[in-house]
């Protein structure tokens, strides 16, 4: 069981890598609301560990309960997948999400202050397992599934903003949490749309965005999702660092200008892999500003 589950680690969900994604998510959205309320004496103990730990096991969940869900769909499509080519079992999967959602729930009952968030998190995701109940309806129709599963993004967005706002006392209706709220949201959003934006001769059996609404329709809409996303970014690090305000302002144009080039040749690369690369950039710029207002204070 082990050797099949670290086949599957390996393919579908590289645990360390991702594990430090949790707490580099969980750190960004909680640093920035502390920065952004002028909080630099952080109190940082297991409760943060555990805050990333919960991204972590919450995003790995979600990965193995698609797995579940598009099971029939992927035997027919994604066949070389480490569950539908049988390498790995269904049985290992649930056994292991069954003691990793038990380890979860506890660490988050006895040490967190949030439960209650938690627990919303986690019943929205169960119901998105379940797809909330009306699989017939949302599995035909990719943009009803988007838009049941995708704000599930902000949920956790909000678990995290709520951990920070109850420990260091802050009110939880300002601008800033809510351009927190949307700030890892969007990313998730444009990635989504984005790995099913394909080129006309790249198009199969499997239902894409750009098949439904074609390929220019799909990427324009990403495009505006993009910018909407910069203002939120540029919102909450104005007040930190101007520096960074540019830098960001640089990423964008050059994934407009992506964006632009692939409209008038889709032939010429995916998409998708120039907003991986674009969001892996300006999240590492969202930290560099957080770590540069910390060294050097506001520029």
């Amino acid at each position: 069981m082990l050797k099949r589950l670290n086949i599957y680690f390996k393919e579908m969900y590289p645990i360390i890598p991702r594990f430090i994604l949790g707490l580099i998510v969980f750190g960004e959205i909680h640093f920035i609301v502390l920065l952004n309320n002028g909080i630099t004496d952080f109190d940082i103990g297991i409760q943060e560990f555990i805050g990333g730990f919960t991204v972590f096991s919450f995003l790995l969940w979600l990965r193995i309960a698609d797995d579940f869900k598009d099971y029939e769909l992927d035997c027919r499509l994604f066949s070389h997948r480490p569950l539908p080519s049988g390498r790995v079992h269904k049985k290992d999967l649930a056994v292991f999400v069954g003691i990793l959602i038990a380890v979860t729930v506890a660490l988050n009952l006895i040490f967190m202050n949030n439960f209650g968030f938690f627990l919303f998190l986690y019943i929205y995701g169960t119901l998105m397992s379940l797809w909330f109940f009306s699989k017939k309806k949302i599995q035909k129709s990719l943009p009803l599934a988007l838009v049941t599963h995708n704000p599930v993004q902000m949920i956790m967005n909000i678990y995290i903003i709520s951990f920070t706002c109850i420990k260091y006392s802050l009110g939880a209706w300002t601008l800033t949490n809510f351009l927190a709220a949307w700030t890892l949201y969007f990313p998730a959003l444009i990635w989504e749309v984005s790995r099913k934006i394909r080129a006309p001769k790249d198009e199969t059996e499997y239902v894409t965005y750009s098949k439904l609404f074609g390929y220019k329709k799909a990427t324009m809409f990403v495009l505006i999702l993009t910018l909407v996303d910069i203002v939120t970014n540029v919102l909450l690090v104005w007040n930190l660092n101007k520096i960074s305000v540019a830098a960001l302002l640089i990423n964008v144009a050059w994934m407009t200008w992506k964006f632009i080039s692939f409209m008038k040749d889709p032939t010429q690369y995916k998409i998708v892999d120039k907003v991986e690369r674009y969001t892996y950039i300006q999240e590492t710029m969202m930290l560099m500003t957080i770590a540069a207002y910390l060294i050097f204070g506001k520029i």
